[in-house]
């Protein structure tokens, strides 16, 4: 796990995050790592008493609010086709969001996901416009199960057909990202930033560091 960190960790390694860390800094990067990839805070805060330290689920709360502003996707990519779709999810006990996302179907790259109070064309659209400013998805056939899709679709001059079959990998992220994300709504406070905070985290590790079986057991963002 230690050296799947997000940089070569040793004991001099910097946290470029936070300001004069107490905690040292490859237990703080394994913290986030750690609840990126679903594990709660009180169960992080666990981790850290294993190994001596007893923080808070509060600091690691902290230094995951800060850790996601970190994780920027440092890449671009090019695919030949992209699966889309949304999903209604839970962030709280009485609310629910929109999850969109964007993979692309022979990489697994997850290109864009965003959490959105609304579904419909426009914020499909709109979705595709981010998409488009991140990657180069111009000359790329979208994977799409719906007819308003298609008009979103056309309405960012973008190419796409109705397929049911292909387009199933971006359905398995949803079950990934949902069984996830259940388990976190004490934490968020029904606060839709919160959610999004996590999500940018877990991007991050589903590209970089998730192995995936399909890709002989590679990363995502190695294949690109």
């Amino acid at each position: 796990m230690i050296e799947e960190l997000d940089v070569e960790v040793t004991d001099s390694t910097e946290v470029p995050f936070l300001e004069e860390p107490r905690t040292p800094s490859w237990l703080i990067w394994l913290a986030c790592r750690l609840h990126a990839c679903s594990t709660s805070l009180s169960e992080c805060a666990d981790v850290l008493e294993w190994f001596g330290v007893d923080r808070r689920r509060q600091s690691v709360n902290y230094w995951y609010q800060n850790y996601t502003e970190y994780c920027d996707q440092e890449f671009t990519a090019t695919p030949d086709r992209v699966a889309v779709d949304e999903k209604q999810v839970q962030i709280a006990e009485e609310e629910k969001v929109w999850l969109y996302a964007a993979i692309d179907v022979e990489e697994k790259v997850i290109l864009h996901a965003r959490l959105s109070p609304r579904r419909g064309t426009k914020p499909a659209a709109q979705f595709l416009r981010e998409l488009k400013e991140r990657h180069n998805v111009e000359d790329a056939e979208f994977l799409v199960d719906g007819m308003g899709y298609l008009t979103a679709l056309a309405r960012t001059d973008l190419d796409g057909d109705l397929n049911y079959t292909d387009r199933n990998v971006v359905e398995k992220l949803f079950q990934t990202i949902s069984m996830r994300i259940s388990r976190f709504h004490e934490t968020w406070n029904a606060s839709q930033a919160s959610a999004d905070r996590w999500l940018t985290g877990f991007i991050r590790y589903y590209n970089h560091f998730r192995s995936h079986q399909s890709l002989d057991n590679r990363k995502p963002a190695q294949v690109i």
